[in-house]
């Protein structure tokens, strides 16, 4: 074994390495120190991307504690976890010459079995920290599962259990007096200054030597405009949909090499930031850059016509609200027993859709097909009961369809027709009616996608 670290210098060391977890890193330290008591149990929690992991591992390796880290989201059951556990103990214990590590057997069926398994192979050693990285996301996980691990260190006495979770519930260990530590997000200065420390390279490729461009002054202008760049990304993108330090780096990374394409060109210099900014604002208004994609996007040629084929996803709900919404408008409500009942489905199919004529005679007089005329005004009452007849299964309890009314009507896919004493849009009892954007073709398209023949429903 190495000289260890002083503590200084050790600290030092991890707060250069993970800046802005400094309180974090010092709550560690005197938590986990290598020569003083720690205790039986510690939870750290915090959103995702904050550091909790990486922090403590680097933590636990540069103050050379023995350790062993279980990853929850890749054991699939229970029973997979434990196994798992007395695994990543024993290769950490099998470092030192012990023969009963190495003719270790790691069968574990339950916690009491764990136990067993970890004060054999911990009963020589004066320290041991185990972690549990994400175990907030076991798969299967019973609900006694995190006690019984937060309850390891009695039974073991040199073992010291750290829980990895993102959002603890209170009392979820069902023990008081567990210590926490909490990793809060990055805000924006954070964030900003953590990307800040190693910028980009401007130029991939050299500037001409008649430049007279040297590698220092290269350094001193990428490290001026990057941090710039980055609060202009943060202002327009992250402050709203890329809170998380790992998606903000992304999309910074992403915009980087098409926002100085002009310096590089020799349109604008190094310095000049308020004028890139404004000829390259269009970077700052596409969200495409927020999705994750393998196919790269296509690039129409200049002579090219716009396309007008683009179409965007309903959700599965406002698919069938719509239709819903579309039979409401152009329906007669007294005809709404005959196609929406359940008890006269098969009288309906019988008679061809309510439209058999008495008398065996064939009407002389011709009728404008209903789709063709304006739509009708509803209540929600209304469409809200022919939705619950036409959907092929009950309506879950977390669907909020008053927000997949407020959606489609963002959408003029649904107008308000008018109200009864109310000014609240979502009354029961305002009236409602499909946008002139809903066409019977629309409707078809969004039936056939859903596997719902819609034409037994519609009234001729």
């Amino acid at each position: 074994m190495g000289i260890p670290l002083l503590p200084d210098e050790l600290m030092l060391m991890l707060k250069e390495q993970w800046p802005c977890r400094e309180t974090q890193i010092t709550q560690l330290a005197g938590l986990l120190s290598p020569t003083r008591s720690s205790p039986s149990t510690l939870t750290i929690y915090g959103p995702h991307a904050t550091g909790k992991s990486d922090v403590l591992r680097s933590y636990l390796d540069a103050a050379k504690l023995p350790h062993a880290i279980v990853r929850c989201r890749e054991c699939v059951t229970g029973r997979h976890l434990l196994e798992r556990t007395t695994a990543a103990v024993h290769r950490s214990v099998q470092q030192e010459d012990d023969e009963d590590a190495l003719n270790y057997d790691g069968r574990c069926e339950n916690i009491s079995a764990l136990v067993v398994h970890l004060q054999r192979l911990l009963e020589k050693r004066e320290k041991f920290v185990l972690v549990f990285d994400g175990v907030d996301k076991q798969r299967d996980a019973p609900p006694t599962l995190l006690p019984a691990l937060a309850r390891l260190g009695e039974f073991i006495p040199n073992l010291t259990t750290i829980l990895i979770v993102q959002h603890p519930p209170p009392r979820f260990l069902h023990h008081a007096g567990i210590p926490h530590i909490q990793f809060p997000s990055y805000t924006r200065a954070q964030s900003i200054h953590i990307l800040s420390q190693k910028p980009p390279d401007i130029f991939v490729e050299a500037p001409p030597a008649e430049l007279d461009y040297d590698d220092e002054t290269h350094q001193e202008d990428k490290a001026w405009l990057w941090p710039r760049f980055c609060a202009a990304v943060w202002d327009s993108l992250g402050e709203s949909v890329a809170r998380d330090l790992v998606s903000f780096r992304d999309v910074c990374y992403k915009l980087w090499q098409p926002f100085v394409v002009p310096i590089v060109k020799g349109d604008f210099g190094t310095r000049d930031f308020s004028r890139l900014l404004v000829n390259q604002r269009k970077l700052f208004q596409d969200e495409s850059v927020l999705l994750d994609s393998i196919i790269a996007p296509v690039k129409a040629g200049p002579n090219a016509p716009p396309s007008s084929t683009t179409t965007h996803e309903l959700p599965y709900y406002a698919k069938w609200l719509l239709i819903a919404a579309y039979l409401a408008s152009y329906n007669p409500p007294r005809l709404d027993a005959l196609y929406f009942m359940k008890s006269t489905e098969r009288k309906r199919r019988k008679k061809g859709g309510g439209t058999a004529r008495s008398g065996g005679r064939l009407s002389q007089k011709r009728s404008v097909p209903r789709h063709l005329l304006a739509p009708s005004a509803f209540t929600l009452d209304r469409v809200l009961a022919i939705l619950h007849a036409i959907l092929p299964h009950d309506l879950r309890t977390t669907i909020d369809i008053y927000a997949q009314i407020a959606t489609l009507s963002g959408l003029k896919l649904l107008v308000r027709s008018g109200g009864i004493g109310s000014a609240d849009p979502l009354e029961p009892g305002s009236k409602w009616k499909v946008g002139s954007v809903v066409r019977w073709e629309n409707v078809q398209g969004l039936a056939r996608s859903l596997k719902f023949d819609v034409v037994d429903y519609v009234a001729e």
